[in-house]
């Protein structure tokens, strides 16, 4: 965040946040979003997402396939995250000066090729190394699409753009990971990942001709890394963003074990359509609100998830709380990536790239560190411990997020 993207409403706004001369047509369309490209946008989400997921809910099947224990199937997840984590900030920093279209397109293009390769491998180290270099398309992916998506968008409507966007995410989540296990159980998973290929030859087609190209950053206006994390509110948005991540992983990584306590071993299903159905809810709620109430947004977002930590806690082993917990735990979710990355996006200016790929970064090492964290945690003091560590990640997440109310998630609109 520069001096520039203070509230003041006589200080100009940020490079980033003011029409691009190549964006000159979209954002002079009378406040209207360009739909069609930024969901393409969503799309390209979509497939990361579910590229991701996808081998979690298909263990048993690559196990048997593949010949492999279903821990070393579930590694394909970790080295996914582990991808994305080592590779967004150098990908992203050395990619500064290139337009954004072709780079957008090749690491869509590369999901095509690791997915194909995923889909037709019979070896196990194949397999593991098609999944790192998902990782690292997703990295890339990730780094670009907030700070593409206000490029596209008229200023006052860039963060509506940016939760068009990160729709993907709930929908691959709700609705996408539960469609992509049924097929595999079905007709075998190999299939799923031959039609992520296809959806994502569709994308290509569809990113050609409805997303729009801008130049990359000038040699002489690029900030180093150091540099791009040392600008004040950068650290807040990513502590926040790491903390909150972190909690979530914790519970959603071994909900089925801590819904078991409850008796409801056989309601994972419907506990995380209830999850995803809240998170479309509260994308949607975001779009609508968050470029005027970014920042009580988020405190709501914390405050909300840390009641249903509580909940959780205290009524852990009622059915209808659990219910009701795991409604308000999607709803404090469903918007935070949108909300976190604009924060970012906004608050690094025309460095925005950069600090997305950080955004990548800690959300990946809050992936990892969620599912070691709660290993943990159920080895030693049992899943009843769960809600009463989110509410102690939780606590200086609020801390954090409300004093950072010039800078990181500022009290007015950025302008």
């Amino acid at each position: 965040m520069t001096s520039s993207t203070c509230s003041n409403p006589d200080t100009p706004a940020p490079a980033s946040a003011r029409p691009h001369p190549a964006n000159s047509t979209i954002s002079q369309t009378a406040g209207k979003l360009p739909l069609a490209g930024l969901l393409a946008l969503a799309m390209a989400a979509f497939i990361t997402v579910l590229t991701e997921a996808m081998p979690a809910g298909l263990l048993p099947q690559m196990s048997a396939d593949l010949g492999v224990s279903e821990s070393l199937i579930g590694q394909l997840v970790t080295l996914y995250a582990i991808g994305s984590m080592i590779t967004a900030i150098p990908l992203t920093a050395t990619t500064q000066s290139w337009r954004r279209k072709p780079l957008l397109m090749t690491a869509i293009v590369g999901f095509v090729i690791v997915n194909t390769i995923t889909a037709v491998s019979t070896s196990y180290a194949l397999t593991l190394a098609a999944r790192f270099f998902a990782g690292v398309f997703a990295g890339v992916v990730w780094a670009l699409i907030a700070g593409y998506a206000a490029r596209m968008a008229p200023s006052h409507l860039q963060g509506r753009a940016i939760a068009v966007t990160m729709a993907g995410i709930p929908i691959a989540l709700s609705l996408g990971i539960p469609a992509a296990t049924f097929l595999g159980a079905s007709v075998g998973w190999r299939l799923s990942f031959g039609i992520m290929s296809a959806m994502t030859l569709i994308l290509i087609v569809w990113t050609i001709a409805r997303v729009p190209d801008f130049p990359g950053q000038k040699s002489d206006s690029r900030l180093s890394i150091a540099g791009v994390f040392m600008l004040p509110g950068v650290r807040s948005v990513l502590f926040v963003t790491l903390a909150f991540v972190l909690a979530h992983n914790i519970l959603y990584t071994y909900i089925a074990p801590f819904l078991a306590r409850a008796g409801m071993a056989d309601k994972v299903g419907a506990i995380l359509l209830i999850f995803g159905v809240s998170a479309l809810a509260s994308i949607w709620v975001t779009g609508a609100l968050i470029d005027r109430r970014l920042r009580t947004l988020v405190l709501i977002s914390i405050v909300l998830f840390g009641l249903a930590a509580a909940t959780l806690g205290i009524w852990g082993s009622a059915p209808a709380m659990v219910y009701a917990g795991v409604a308000a735990w999607g709803l404090a979710y469903g918007g935070v990536p949108t909300l976190f990355q604009t924060a970012s996006a906004k608050n690094a200016g025309d460095a925005a790239d950069l600090a997305q790929a950080m955004i990548v970064t800690v959300w990946n090492l809050a992936i990892a560190g969620g599912g070691i964290v709660g290993g943990v945690l159920l080895d030693t003091v049992g899943v009843a411990s769960f809600p009463w560590a989110l509410l102690a990640l939780l606590a200086p997440t609020l801390a954090v997020a409300w004093l950072a109310r010039r800078k990181g998630f500022p009290a007015a609109a950025f302008l």
